[in-house]
């Protein structure tokens, strides 16, 4: 033994750990336990596994930390075979995008509330940076509507409460504290974590928003004031048709932007129909709408106010400065901190749901994977450097997005050529900015936005898949409407998150039964040729098996109340009397634990009866919350109920459990030991498929059968309150009082019920074992020997329960003498 096991051994005992809590390698178990013949299958004995192979598992050798910093940089993969196909695609994706996030980019830092410029500057930004950390091609950060809209509802706060702090400095530091909290997500890797933000979430909050955007902009895009437009949407629409009366002559540069926009959109989707052969040229045509638009009202605007510069007839930009001219280090200190620290959780979930749902939606379309944590490295990166050059809080944008695909993008490099496009723009094109109006751009925001709100039929089909999820969708749209973004975000997560805890709460598990099944091809039975081959199906003492079923039939195991959509008219046997498969549907662990124990229990005491039917010789006997008929009347035991026997758990859903789940297990064996006394239950366990359920099940004594001893025997819990005090416990003076009398009774009859028999265990043969030569077949048993009642599958596990049960039957017909194992 190693000094470093002794040294243990010595400190467990001087603590009192008991190292063999739970044994399962015990003089009952041995080498051809098995079913199977010991001399045609190998010994297995399964390992446990052991805590400091996990924390090796865990921990990054070489290759990982090589592998984490390269996949820094996903650009190194494709950048050394870059060529002359994929730069002209991304050319004229790039190309395309600058002519549409420039116009863009100048909205939303309206939206923001700061001058027109900061919005090309997050645009250029973002668009620079992101190429080298990508993970897709499709996607283009930069300024959009939703981030635009809390940062503008931030700074008009701020604006009030600290008129000294200029809002580009606040606009700027947000972005940066957002940029380090997601940039630390993504270097830890946990853009899992986006994963919580459920499909209906998005939805809601992309309508939602899309609402409160479109009716915060009409006020300007028709030339109305004199109320607050970034008030909740239903304020705003009230005002609107209060004030209408005051729409002035942008309403003209406004509302036909916005009909041009759509009649270019329209024109263009129903000539690339009917001329498909042109499709392309049509799709550049309506991509390239919102800059045509742009420049003609430019244009008319130079043309009405070239004469009224200081006073146009309508609204227009104005000045917008040449080149970087907030380029500086930003601010931040805890009183800028301050002003949004309440509001940094909503700016960064939208951060991340926008970018993450928008690349990884467009990631399948085009047939390649994103890295959720690298995305959000990128995300990070963009927003930490955006505001050296004055940039405020950015991410993916859907519609530059969908453009980008459409234009035939080849690689992330296209965001360097849209980069040299909204450079030429700031140090070019600002001088044609000033005639821009500002109704115009309301109409392209408005546009823009119109595309995010979730369509009827969309709905429908969420109807149609999860109906409780649509009024998770429409509270999301709702409270947005009646109250703003933030609160409908938190309103669609935190419904949307109660509904999983409930649906995990409250998880049915399903009792099965079996039906014999064909394998059909057409009108024609599978193998029909092997009819007459004994197939060596399940015992079942209620068909005659002898002989009459053959290799064409199969035992499948489904819902006894066909819950699950199976045909009504199956006749689905339950498996054997007094023996129930029980399947959990929602994993296994402490939120749901009591309430499938509880199902579980409530049927077996439905359908069975008492093992021992005068179990209660005396009315005094039985306990207050069982007290048994009124005087004068038979005991209703139900004697045509069968025994309980056995019980075979499904672990197909179950990847993992707890020290909670794994003690009311333990509790429910008690219970069920108590009701089947003076016989013992046998639990059975299929298709555990991990390891460390393993263990835990193994430490909590299952997966090996229970010795009958002297005394009755009790499974000592893991942790429990009536527990403490050990021998002088509350649990154990209950347990000694209560079994007084059935020990008694079970040492007058020498222990007839269950004297020496084993259990008997179907851990199922392979012959695809490695080294296996041509000459002959080689077998061994799949699942260790050290733990019999751990079994393969649903089959091996009825069929291990069976054999025991009739084995024991048989003890007991012949009185208590002692039986060989079950062949």
């Amino acid at each position: 033994m190693a000094t470093r096991t002794k040294v243990g051994h010595a400190l467990a005992k001087v603590l009192g750990i008991k190292l063999q809590y739970r044994n399962e390698l015990n003089e009952g178990i041995r080498r051809g336990e098995s079913v199977f013949s010991s001399q045609t299958a190998e010994t297995y004995v399964e390992e446990e596994p052991r805590t400091e192979e996990w924390i090796v598992g865990m921990l990054p050798n070489g290759h990982d930390v090589v592998h984490y910093f390269r996949s820094l940089f996903p650009f190194l993969n494709w950048i050394g075979r870059y060529n002359l196909q994929w730069f002209i695609g991304d050319l004229v994706a790039g190309i395309t995008i600058g002519a549409v996030v420039v116009p863009q980019g100048m909205a939303y830092a309206v939206l923001a509330d700061l001058p027109p410029q900061y919005g090309l500057y997050t645009s250029f930004m973002g668009v620079l940076v992101y190429w080298f950390f990508a993970t897709s091609k499709d996607i283009t950060i930069g300024p959009v509507a939703v981030a635009s809209t809390l940062t503008g509802q931030i700074l008009i706060r701020a604006a009030k409460t600290h008129p000294d702090v200029p809002g580009h400095v606040i606009a700027s530091a947000l972005a940066v504290i957002a940029g380090c909290v997601i940039i630390f997500l993504g270097l830890i890797r946990w853009g899992w974590i986006v994963d919580l933000i459920s499909l209906t979430s998005i939805a809601a909050f992309m309508t939602g928003s899309a609402l409160n955007i479109a009716v915060g902009q009409v006020p300007t895009m028709m030339g109305i004031t004199g109320f607050d437009t970034r008030a909740p949407t239903y304020k705003v629409v009230i005002n609107i048709l209060k004030h209408l009366g005051r729409t002035n002559l942008d309403a003209a540069m406004g509302l036909t932007a916005l009909f041009l926009l759509y009649a270019i959109r329209l024109s263009c989707k129903y000539a690339a129909k009917k001329w498909p052969r042109r499709q392309k040229a049509f799709f550049f045509i309506a991509t390239l709408r919102t800059a045509f638009v742009i420049l003609l009202y430019t244009m008319i605007s130079w043309l009405v106010n070239r004469h009224h510069r200081k006073k146009p007839l309508f609204k227009i930009l104005k000045t917008v400065p040449r080149g970087f001219k907030a380029a500086a280090a930003p601010t931040i200190n805890t009183n800028i901190i301050k002003i949004f620290a309440n509001d940094l959780p909503s700016v960064i979930i939208v951060l991340l749901i926008e970018h993450i749902a928008i690349s990884k939606s467009f990631g399948r379309v085009n047939n390649y994977i994103i890295n959720p944590s690298q995305e959000l490295v990128a995300i990070g990166i963009t927003n930490i450097l955006g505001p050296f050059l004055g940039a405020y809080p950015a991410t993916g944008s859907f519609s530059r997005t969908a453009i980008k695909s459409k234009a035939g993008v080849r690689t992330p490099f296209a965001g360097f050529i849209t980069a040299l496009v909204v450079l030429l723009a700031i140090y070019a094109l600002t001088a044609v900015f000033f005639y821009i109006p500002s109704a115009s751009l309301s109409a392209v925001i408005i546009h823009a936005v119109g595309d995010l709100i979730t369509s009827p039929n969309t709905v429908y089909q969420f109807w149609r898949v999860s109906p409780l999820e649509v009024p998770i969708f429409f509270a999301g749209v709702i409270v947005t409407v009646f109250s703003s973004i933030e609160n409908g975000i938190y309103t669609t997560i935190c419904v949307n998150f109660a509904l999983l805890v409930y649906r995990i709460l409250r998880a049915q598990g399903r009792f099965l039964g079996k039906v014999r099944i064909h394998s059909l091809a057409g009108d024609q039975i599978i193998g029909e040729e092997t009819r007459g081959l004994n197939s060596g199906s399940l015992p079942n003492p209620d068909a005659s098996t002898k002989g009459s079923q053959d290799a064409l039939t199969r035992n499948i195991f489904l819902p006894l109340d066909h819950h699950d959509g199976s045909n009504p008219d199956l006749n689905i046997q339950k498996p054997y009397p007094g023996i129930f498969i029980y399947r959990f549907s929602e994993g296994f662990n402490f939120p749901n634990a009591n309430h499938y124990l509880d199902h579980l229990t409530n049927t077996i005491f439905a359908e069975t009866r008492r093992t021992n039917l005068s179990h209660y010789p005396r009315p005094g006997d039985r306990p207050w919350n069982d007290p048994g008929p009124r005087r004068g009347k038979a005991p209703d035991d139900h004697p045509d109920r069968p025994a309980l026997k056995a019980i075979i758990l499904d672990f197909s859903s179950v990847n993992n459990v707890d020290i909670t789940s794994v003690q009311q297990l333990i509790d429910v064996r008690n219970q069920l030991d108590r009701y089947a006394s003076p016989s013992l239950v046998d639990w059975h366990f299929s298709s555990i498929n991990n390891r460390w359920a393993k263990r835990a099940l193994v430490a909590a004594g299952f997966g090996y059968p229970t010795v009958q001893e002297d005394d009755l025997h009790r499974w000592k819990p893991i942790f429990s309150v009536s527990e403490i005090g050990g021998s002088d416990s509350a649990a154990e003076t209950a347990e000694l009082a209560a079994n007084e009398k059935t020990l008694h009774k079970q040492r007058t009859r020498g222990h007839q019920n269950g004297d020496g028999i084993r259990s008997d265990s179907d851990s199922g043969l392979s012959s695809d074992l490695k080294g296996t030569g041509k000459s002959g077949v080689r077998t061994a048993v799949v699942a260790g020997l050290n733990r019999p009642l751990f079994h393969i599958d649903l089959t091996s596990a009825l069929q291990s329960a069976i054999a025991n049960v009739e084995a024991r039957d048989a003890v007991e017909a012949r009185g208590g003498e002692d039986i060989g194992q079950v062949p």
